[in-house]
């Protein structure tokens, strides 16, 4: 129950940052959604910046990744987790796959929201 409090705070303040991010960062009507990236980016940095140091010294507690990986990142952005695993699968030797990942993340997310949208629009 403990880690769930830790993954839930974490998600919390990781979503509000995400907004917070794209009310200082807005939108522009067509135009490049640089929120979205920054958010994205930053995950990715503390991600790997946090999961390095937890891995390779005693300067994170697990609870502590626990809050900034799969909590704060997990609530700003699911981008940076994807990235990491992809960054585990190279770093496996198992480029086959990460590109799969990337390429099924990408395409099948792009697909998905397509399809997402034309079933909202023939619910109507």
């Amino acid at each position: 129950m403990k880690n769930v409090l830790i993954v839930g705070l974490g998600g919390f303040a990781g979503s509000v940052f995400r907004y917070l991010v794209g009310i200082a960062v807005p939108f522009i009507a067509g135009g490049f959604p640089y929120a979205t990236l920054a958010v994205n980016l930053l995950g990715s940095f503390i991600i790997g910046f946090v999961s390095e140091l937890a891995l390779s010294t005693t300067l994170i507690s697990p609870e502590t990744r626990l809050l900034l990986t799969t909590g704060f990142c997990g609530g700003l952005t699911t981008f940076s987790t994807a990235m990491y695993e992809t960054m585990g699968l190279g770093r496996d030797g198992q480029a086959l796959y990460a590109s799969l990942y990337v390429a099924g993340s990408l395409l099948g997310g792009l697909f998905c929201v397509v399809t997402g949208t034309l079933c909202a629009k023939l619910w109507q």
